[in-house]
């Protein structure tokens, strides 16, 4: 029982170390994500349209 409680004295000092993002950066990173996610899956959904296409053809 006393690690336990010891690392969760630890976890918690560590926590109050942190520098948490402010609202912005947070804002920021998430259209970052999203903007990458959309951009990512329009590639990945093109090269398969490609791959769908051109499998097709040779299989018949």
């Amino acid at each position: 029982m006393d690690k336990i409680m010891n690392f969760l004295r630890e976890a918690r000092a560590e926590l109050k170390r942190v520098t948490w993002p402010n609202k912005k950066q947070v804002w920021i990173s998430t259209l970052l994500v999203i903007g990458v996610t959309l951009l990512v899956s329009a590639y990945l959904g093109i090269l398969d349209l490609i791959f769908t296409a051109f499998f097709s053809r040779v299989i018949g």
